[in-house]
């Protein structure tokens, strides 16, 4: 039997850039190909040429599905040949039932009048084949994102999907969901479904691919068979970025000073339901040039705890002190935040952190605009100057500080938040899973950072999922679980173990 799939000399191009060079990919039945490259190296922009967003016309190159080529109008046209994408940003209408965002524009009908009956049955089908049991008349904002990933899959199965492609699948869960996730993926592939996966998580990779693609700036530069021995990461990222990488994090030696930042007995209660504590009166310190991590699952808290310091944009009938230098200090705005030398990079790069459709210097220069301007007028040189020297020196990959954020990739997009951010000059600088969906090499650019920024002085406060993340950036560890603080470490003594089973211990209590 032939390959289900062969893309071949597949170039794409845009305004002044070459996104893909004669790229070649072949996928054979049943498999799961897996698809790995730094942010910009192409992944996305070729999912999309095989799935009809970029049409037959607009790039260079031939697809052959079972045999024949086709030519893709649109990803209607992908879709009915059962070619189907999900990609990385879920896309589900949250104040929408379960049943109807599964069949929304494949509605179930009856001469012109959807079938509620049909709709429900199917629905219930579709959910047992993803693992859930929950109501097809839930609404999915009352869905966790695990959960929420898991409709996307089934919405996928309703079209009788023949080829489905993955994109980041886990990117926003915790370890939990993501092992059930690739445990369902695993299930299809016995079922005889082929998946292609694009992912940056190497060790996801070696658990479930049977093929590995790699691209690098925009063209193919290595297929590997996983079938035959072990998937090796260091081949695969040697081979993305094109260099060594013999650490994966860069050497820390840590020169700690005085306590600089500190919060006390600082509670929360939740947004919607305002009888309810979320953060339950906690308290932490953290000193000049340390690098403070935040471990624990998905829900623990993380998250609100940092969004309800900084400018109490998270939560209700906030309570507790921040104290700065020993002197308590007013974070009740985003405003008094920053003038108190407070920055918050967001888990949500594209929600909060950037203006999509506006120019690089524009989101660069956004948390201070007194920098760039005299008399309330923006300075056009100012800001371009500005912007020009943190795109060198955060090696911003872009033609100009012109291009549209949209248009980089996650890497680089998540270049400009921190840029925003340094640009204002903070002292505490609050990283919200600040490498969640970008690739190795980029990673290791924005530790590299970090790590500068702590020598310099500056008080860092790291959240991840990722826990060898944490163990490999970090100088000290708190353990959070349901809104407290349920164990403090030093990193060199701490272990993945040790993290989890003060998270398991406290939720027995």
């Amino acid at each position: 039997m032939g390959p289900i799939l062969e893309m071949k000399g597949i170039t794409k191009r845009f305004p002044g850039v070459i996104a893909l060079k004669d790229v070649n990919l072949v996928v054979q039945p049943g498999e799961i190909h897996a698809i790995c490259g730094e942010n910009g190296a192409g992944k996305s922009t070729l999912m999309k040429v095989l799935s009809g967003v970029y049409p037959h016309g607009t790039y260079e190159g031939e697809i052959h599905f079972e045999g024949h080529e086709l030519k893709f109008d649109s990803i209607r046209d992908s879709e009915e040949h059962g070619i189907i994408i999900i990609h990385q940003e879920l896309a589900l209408v949250p104040l929408l039932s379960i049943s109807e965002n599964i069949f929304l524009g494949n509605e179930q009908a009856k001469r012109g009048v959807i079938d509620a009956e049909t709709t429900h049955r199917r629905t219930v089908e579709l959910l047992k084949k993803v693992g859930l049991n929950e109501s097809p008349e839930e609404l999915i904002t009352n869905l966790g994102v695990g959960k929420q990933q898991l409709i996307e899959i089934a919405k996928a199965l309703s079209k009788k999907v023949k080829l489905l492609i993955l994109d980041e699948p886990t990117a926003s869960l915790n370890e939990n969901d993501s092992q059930a996730l690739l445990d369902l993926l695993l299930e299809f592939k016995s079922q005889g479904m082929t998946m292609i996966m694009i992912s940056h998580k190497l060790n996801e990779i070696a658990r479930i691919a049977d093929s590995v693609t790699v691209l690098r700036d925009g063209a193919t530069v290595k297929t590997m068979d996983c079938r035959d021995q072990p998937v090796d990461e260091d081949v695969i990222i040697r081979a993305m970025v094109g260099r060594e990488m013999a650490d994966r994090y860069p050497h820390h030696e840590p020169d700690i000073g005085e306590t600089v930042f500190e919060v006390r007995d600082w509670k929360v209660y939740h947004e919607q339901h305002e009888d309810r504590l979320f953060i339950k009166g906690i308290n932490f310190h953290v000193r000049r040039g340390e690098i403070l991590g935040i471990a624990g699952l998905m829900g623990s808290g993380r998250t609100e705890l940092a969004m309800s310091i900084f400018g109490r944009t998270y939560g209700r009938h906030i309570s507790g002190k921040v104290l700065l230098r020993g002197q308590e200090v007013d974070v009740s705005t985003v405003q008094k935040a920053i003038k108190h030398g407070i920055a918050y990079v967001t888990e949500d790069r594209k929600g909060y952190g950037l203006v999509l459709e506006n120019e690089i210097k524009h989101n660069i220069s956004l948390a201070n605009l007194g920098g760039v301007s005299k008399g309330g007028v923006i300075n056009d040189g100012r800001e371009f100057s500005v912007a020009k020297e943190y795109q060198k020196k955060i090696n911003i990959r872009c033609p100009d500080v012109f291009q549209y954020v949209s248009n980089l990739s996650g890497g680089n997009q998540q270049k400009v938040v921190l840029s925003k951010w340094l640009f204002a000059g903070p002292d505490i600088l609050i990283l919200d899973e600040p490498t969640r969906g970008i690739d190795v090499g980029a990673k290791y650019e924005i530790y590299c950072l970090i790590a500068q920024l702590a020598k310099e002085g500056k008080c860092i406060i790291m959240i991840s999922s990722e826990m060898p993340e944490l163990l490999g950036m970090t100088d000290r560890l708190y353990v959070m679980n349901e809104g407290s603080f349920v164990a403090e470490m030093a990193t060199a003594e701490a272990s993945q173990e040790k993290i989890m089973r003060a998270i398991v211990k406290a939720g027995k209590n």
